[in-house]
């Protein structure tokens, strides 16, 4: 399907979040929509996708003027949208979650639909349980059966909200794989994302916003530093590794192991220093989750001792963790870290210490135009948290921990962030650090692991690696750990040489 957006104007208050944008995007093509955090990509495709109604513009595909109304609208018009975290019900069953929402008669066909599901899965070699429970999927399962979805609902134009957040390295091979397949049957894919390296294997055209405007369009071969140029108006690189003078020990596990109901880590002994950085690796559900969790007093260890300052942690609970100066960050900002109708003053009003029966919001609002200054959040105090970019968002929850702090537990702390903002993130964690906190982070970017951490801990089918020093690994050598490569049965621990 050949799509068309002709002068597309887009306001949310005094914000011009798409000025004028002219876009052709052809069937059978795999478009690229590149940009930094806040620069309209997602606003312009939740135009397209019937999200949101443009102020001023069109949209035409195949040359025939359309209005779109709503999602609903834009299905029946042949356009789905995969958001960045899937759109589905976790405590029901694949199948239920397929038939949600499903055309037609009120009680859909069971046995039809489900043929149809295993033919498309056939196509594109997926393997979903169709009567597995939708959280015991992966991230990428779970993208899978959202494809499938809208495959199925009959979209021809697929629009791909950083598709490759979250997901491992095999999944993102499958998932190209996949869109390469979509293209080749003439369905145009537009792929929304800030990874140079991502467009730059799989896309056939880049589209550059930035603040709302379109700076440009490129075809391969593309050449990054330019690309970074069109996005930021800049060259930006990572720069050199940040080394924190270490402290005394923070954290102490002692022959810790912890379960759920689906696996247990055992017998995991670490010290983690102050001003230390360590990062957890490994494939979605292998249980660096549950690990940094039973760090922050969210489960319980089984066996073994959890010491922070040397005080012996074990079996608290979580207030417990808090009030001594342990702080969990999660991935999913609106659902777990932040509180969607609320603005920024009464976040900040929130985590901040009380002392008083009533809220001063006088004060309160001064201290919210502090931190957004000093956390560079592109808001207002009255800037509700859901207005928010996915990187002003994670630099508000940076900005509502307490200082100083003990241990800062994070969950891939830069996903979905551009290059500048991932940056600007690590800078203000590498703060903390100097000013005595420990770090641990789960991230999916095994470059962000290498060049932030101090040292590496490696998970795989719940088994822990020993810390690793994060110099002296190499993302092969990571990589081949992650996939279950190199971990010896006996004897001492060395992880392979690369190659």
């Amino acid at each position: 399907m050949h799509v068309e957006l002709i002068g597309i104007h887009k306001y949310f208050g005094n914000v011009h979040a798409s000025d004028d944008i002219h876009m052709t995007i052809p069937s059978g093509a795999i478009h690229a929509i590149l940009g930094e955090n806040g620069a309209g990509k997602s606003t312009l495709m939740k135009v397209l996708s019937g999200f949101i109604q443009a102020d001023q513009g069109e949209i035409r595909l195949d040359g025939k003027p359309v209005i779109i109304h709503s999602p609903a609208d834009a299905i029946h018009h042949g356009i789905g949208m995969l958001h960045q975290d899937p759109l589905d019900f976790p405590p029901m069953k694949v199948i239920d979650n397929f038939l949600v929402g499903s055309p037609g008669k009120p009680i859909p066909n069971r046995k039809n639909v489900i043929r149809s599901l295993e033919e498309l899965q056939k196509e594109f070699d997926f393997t979903i349980d169709l009567n597995a429970y939708m959280d015991t999927l992966t991230v990428g399962e779970r993208q899978q059966l959202e494809i499938l979805r809208l495959l199925w609902l009959g979209a021809q134009v697929l629009i791909l909200d950083e598709p490759t957040t979250g997901i491992s390295a095999p999944q993102k091979v499958k998932l190209f794989d996949t869109l390469r397949i979509l293209a080749g049957q003439g369905k145009t894919v537009i792929f929304v994302s800030h990874k140079l390296e991502d467009v730059e294997s799989l896309c056939t055209k880049v589209s550059v916003l930035r603040r709302g405007k379109l700076v440009g369009e490129v075809e391969p071969p593309f050449d990054i530093d330019e690309l970074v140029t069109m996005m930021f108006g800049k060259v930006v690189s990572l720069g050199k590794r940040a080394v924190v003078e270490q402290g005394q020990a923070i954290l102490e596990l002692k022959h810790f192991s912890v379960e759920d109901y689906r696996m247990r880590l055992s017998e995991v002994d670490l010290q983690v220093h102050a001003g230390e950085v360590i990062g957890l690796a490994g494939m979605e559900g292998s249980g660096q989750l549950l690990f940094l969790q039973t760090c922050a007093g969210i489960h319980r260890p089984i066996t073994g001792q959890l010491m922070l300052n040397n005080q012996d942690l074990t079996g608290k609970s979580y207030h417990t963790f808090v009030n001594l100066g342990v702080r969990y960050v999660p991935a999913s900002r609106m659902e777990e870290g932040l509180i969607p109708g609320l603005s920024l003053t009464e976040h900040f009003v929130l985590a901040g210490e009380q002392t008083k029966p009533f809220v001063d919001w006088a004060a309160s609002e001064k201290t919210a135009d502090e931190r957004i200054v000093e956390f560079n959040i592109h808001g207002k105090p009255t800037t509700m948290v859901e207005d928010l970019s996915g990187g002003n968002q994670q630099r508000a929850l940076l900005a509502l921990l307490r200082t100083p702090l003990s241990l800062i537990l994070m969950e891939h702390p830069t996903r979905g962030l551009d290059v500048e903002s991932s940056i600007y993130i690590w800078s203000k964690l590498k703060e903390r650090c100097r000013q005595g906190s420990a770090i641990l982070f789960i991230s999916a970017d095994l470059d962000e692991i290498l060049h932030y951490s101090d040292r590496i801990l490696v998970f795989y089918s719940g088994k822990v690696s020993p810390p690793l020093n994060a110099m002296e690994t190499t993302v092969d050598q990571l990589g081949q750990l992650i996939g279950g490569k190199g971990w010896p049965s006996t004897g001492s621990w060395q992880p392979a040489e690369a190659g």
